[in-house]
């Protein structure tokens, strides 16, 4: 049949089964958005405050529901205003594909009004990025974009078309999507190491990572872990791969772990990753990390194996396959002492804190015992972030988004919006500081144009908390632009953009406030007041070995 280019772009998403588009038009991509209007019984398009907002939600949306997020933006700075919610989706390996539109092929290169290379200014924050020129190449890019951002290690994918191409006229032929494959990469001799290793451990450690949620390999992980009778920590982007209420979960490993995660790994004699990268918030001096362990890396990204630490055995492969092939080798494991020492740390060092006042970790016990851990969690970042990961208590995939990669502030209230689409019936409550919240607030216009039942935590110390909190341990005590003790009522912001809101200053305020807002059934906004120098604790000094983590009582010792 024929079709216009702009036809094209929705056929091919109806093709990959997309039925939300997150987006702000502007003059290039008016074919693409007439288009959509067309169809809008069958693809939903939500129309952020922000571009950016556009990109974080459909980060939100595919961390969520495991699909593939769209946005869409027109040609200048809609399509730069991408680049920060692109670039957070590259770096937590989130798959996404951006269409973007630019001025007619005849413009392009001549400084024309609001044309911008966005496909070179994204190469570095891609898998891939494709600018199409001819009528005859759209359908076949959009197709190898979805195709590229779901394979392998998933990521964003950058599409940017001209905008005579998507008004051309053009021969199109459904297609039914190919079916994903899962694969391994390595040898029989690669196994058998692997499996030695493990049966000669005394002391296995597993090591979680992101890719157990991306590969959806929760029940592989969960499976491995009983056979080898380990301990299993993870990172900030595991979170919910493995029960956090699981006698063998230790909590986070990291700058802002558990010391019982931190040591244990630092005592191993043989660390397991699985799906992780060895970022450098987690490992800290790479000369020191596990240096008492053997280490086993089994990733999906070959680029990662030895970049950041040598390893001893690796497995290239998805690593719900992958699993599914080892777990079948293994013999199940004792390691009595080991699990027993594990405990035993766990009960020496728990997270503690003030529980005599309104404070962030009183937040999140609180919100897990409300929504009975049932609730999916977004967040910016800083304290609040690792407090989120710290205190709530996440038991499934999928249900905690954070930037972590990039570190994006502003990020969470947009992939808020974006799960709760994706998922509906899923409770869905973004926790947020007062200088994140600042960045995109602006989208609870769009939360309250479609009545998206969010709920906005807004953890208000008045000051940018992470940031203060280094300024106080390493900077002595110099408050370089850190305090925004101002004016802005976010209660009265929030009700301006449409949206209820409560102020909560005493802890007992707290559980009726969330509770009305779960019932409203609409967006709502709860600031909580809590002090401006309250810390995250544990913590290990950058660059410094993990075993050096400290917290408040430690300092108090000094």
């Amino acid at each position: 049949m024929q079709l216009t280019g702009s036809e094209i772009v929705i056929e091919c998403l109806k093709e990959q089964g997309v039925d939300t588009v997150f987006g702000y038009p502007g003059g290039t991509i008016l074919n693409i958005y007439d288009a959509l209007y067309k169809h809008s019984d069958e693809i939903r398009h939500i129309l952020t405050s922000h571009e950016q907002g556009a990109a974080h939600a459909a980060d939100g949306y595919a961390r969520a529901t495991g699909k593939v997020g769209v946005c869409m933006a027109t040609s200048g700075p809609g399509a730069t205003n991408l680049v920060t919610g692109i670039a957070t989706a590259f770096m937590d390996s989130v798959p996404m594909v951006a269409i973007t539109a630019n001025v007619n092929l005849p413009m392009l290169g001549k400084d024309s009004f609001q044309e911008v290379d966005i496909a070179g200014v994204t190469i570095p924050i891609t898998k891939h990025s494709f600018i199409v020129k001819s009528i005859g190449d759209l359908a076949p890019t959009l197709r190898r974009a979805f195709d590229i951002a779901t394979s392998g290690r998933p990521g964003p994918v950058l599409v940017d078309i001209t905008k005579d191409v998507t008004a051309a006229v053009c021969e199109y032929t459904p297609q039914k999507p190919r079916e994903k494959e899962r694969k391994a990469f390595y040898s029989p001799e690669q196994m058998d190491r692997t499996v030695e290793y493990i049966n000669e451990s005394q002391k296995p450690f597993i090591y979680l990572g992101g890719g157990a949620i991306l590969s959806e390999a929760s029940a592989e992980v969960a499976e491995f872990a009983e056979l080898i009778d380990a301990p299993v920590c993870d990172t900030l982007m595991a979170k919910g791969a493995f029960d956090g209420t699981s006698p063998r979960y230790t909590g986070m490993i990291g700058m802002h772990g558990t010391k019982t995660s931190n040591l244990g790994v630092s005592q191993c004699d043989l660390l397991i990753a699985l799906g992780a990268r060895f970022s450098d918030r987690v490992i800290g001096n790479p000369q020191k990390f596990a240096e008492n362990a053997k280490i086993i890396h089994i990733d999906i990204d070959a680029a990662e194996i030895n970049k950041n630490i040598r390893v001893d055995a690796s497995l290239t492969g998805d690593l719900k396959l992958v699993l599914t092939q080892l777990n079948k080798r293994l013999q199940k494991r004792e390691h009595r002492e080991w699990m027993e020492q594990i405990r035993r740390m766990k009960e020496t060092y728990p997270l503690k804190y003030d529980s005599t006042r309104l404070s962030c970790p009183y937040v999140m016990e609180t919100i897990d015992r409300v929504t009975n851990g049932e609730a999916l969690i977004t967040t910016d970042v800083g304290q609040h972030q690792m407090w989120a990961a710290q205190y709530y208590r996440y038991t499934k995939p999928r249900t905690f988004l954070s930037s972590g990669g990039l570190g994006t502030m502003g990020y969470g209230l947009g992939a808020c919006i974006g799960a709760q689409v994706g998922r509906p019936d899923q409770l869905c409550i973004n926790i947020a500081g007062d200088g994140c919240f600042r960045m995109n607030m602006n989208e609870l216009a769009t939360a309250s144009r479609y009545n998206i039942p969010i709920i906005q935590v807004v953890i208000n110390n008045h000051v940018l908390g992470m940031v203060r909190q280094w300024q106080t341990l390493f900077y002595g005590k110099r408050y370089s632009q850190t305090v925004l003790n101002d004016s802005v009522d976010f209660c009265k912001v929030a009700e301006g953009l449409g949206c209820a809101a409560v102020r909560v200053t005493e802890k007992e305020e707290l559980e009726p406030a969330l509770r009305k807002a779960i019932d409203k059934k609409a967006p709502v906004v709860i600031e909580c007041v809590i002090p401006e120098d309250d810390k995250v604790f544990p913590m290990v000094p950058a660059g410094a070995p993990i075993a050096d983590v400290f917290d408040g009582d430690d300092l108090r010792k000094e």
